[in-house]
């Protein structure tokens, strides 16, 4: 195996600890961790080979403190990982620090809502599902503020335009020079389902009509009346990585939300995705049907 010699050419790891790391550096860590146990070998050990003591190790492997790429490239060798796009992927995302949009809302919003942001901004593709509701990505202002207005505990006037004002930002990802194609799949349930008044169901099925055309976003619908709809009952946000290995899939809980990205669950996610959209209807029959909800408002 590969044994480290000396101090990595980059500039080494002496950031202050992490007391709150995002999902992306949890995320990082975990890999880590998950590639030490699959070579079998202990913390000791990779600590002892790339000259770091252990506990060091155990604070990068839980996203509390960063590691530099040669470091890293450092540890895959001694695991002996051979996937080089994979582990360049992880060296990318050990050297972004760079704050980001989404950190201007630290203080009105909690960290789960901005590592959704975060998980959106590093995607190379996004697939969504929902059933009831519409696509965060998908969402209006005054739709996103009805759906928040009667929370418990009541959000203040402030924190109500805060979160409103964030969900929409967060769209700002498919306005890059090259945005994160979007495929959204949402239920006609969620089309008439009236969150806020008739002006603000206009509003909202108004704008799913002026972003279905966007040349990053496939909106598609499954209509009432369409059989084999089934085990599709929960809201899921799926977002590609750049190596298919760190895919996250993201869904919403009672307590927020939460990140999953165990192999075997991604892909039984990306089979319910792939079942639903071959039920849906083609993106033009989408847009029909969605007109013709609005004109029954």
């Amino acid at each position: 195996m590969a044994q480290w010699r000396g101090r990595p050419a980059e500039e080494e790891e002496f950031m202050p600890r992490r007391a709150n790391p995002t999902a992306r550096q949890q995320r990082l860590g975990a890999e880590l961790r998950k590639m030490r146990e699959r070579a079998g070998v202990a913390a000791g050990a990779a600590a002892r080979a790339v000259g770091l003591d252990q506990g060091k190790l155990s604070y990068i492997e839980a996203g509390r403190a960063a590691v530099s790429g040669d470091r890293l490239r450092s540890l895959a060798a001694h695991y002996g990982e051979s996937d080089d796009a994979f582990v360049e992927a992880l060296v990318a995302m050990a050297r972004d620090r760079g704050r980001g949009w989404w950190d201007e809302y630290k203080d009105a919003l909690g960290r789960l809502s901005l590592d959704i942001a975060e998980l959106e901004h590093h995607a190379t593709a996004l697939r969504a599902l929902q059933v009831v509701h519409i696509p965060g990505l998908l969402q209006s202002k005054d739709h996103v503020r009805s759906l928040y207005a009667n929370t418990m505990p009541e959000l203040s006037s402030e924190a109500l335009e805060a979160v409103a004002e964030f969900r929409v930002r967060r769209r700002s990802v498919l306005e890059r020079e090259k945005p994160p194609e979007l495929d959204a799949l949402l239920h006609e349930a969620a089309l008439r389902i009236r969150v806020g008044d008739r002006r603000v169901a206009a509003q909202q099925l108004a704008l799913l009509l002026d972003l279905s055309e966007h040349p990053a976003v496939t909106l598609r619908v499954v209509p009432f009346d369409t059989d084999g709809f089934t085990e599709a009952s929960f809201p899921m946000l799926y977002a590609s990585g750049h190596v298919e290995r760190l895919d996250t899939a993201q869904f919403d809980t009672i307590d927020g939300c939460s990140f999953v990205d165990a192999d075997e669950q991604l892909g039984a996610y990306r089979k319910v995705l792939d079942a639903v959209g071959r039920v849906a209807l083609s993106p033009a029959a989408s847009r029909d049907l969605i007109r013709r909800v609005a004109r029954e408002l």
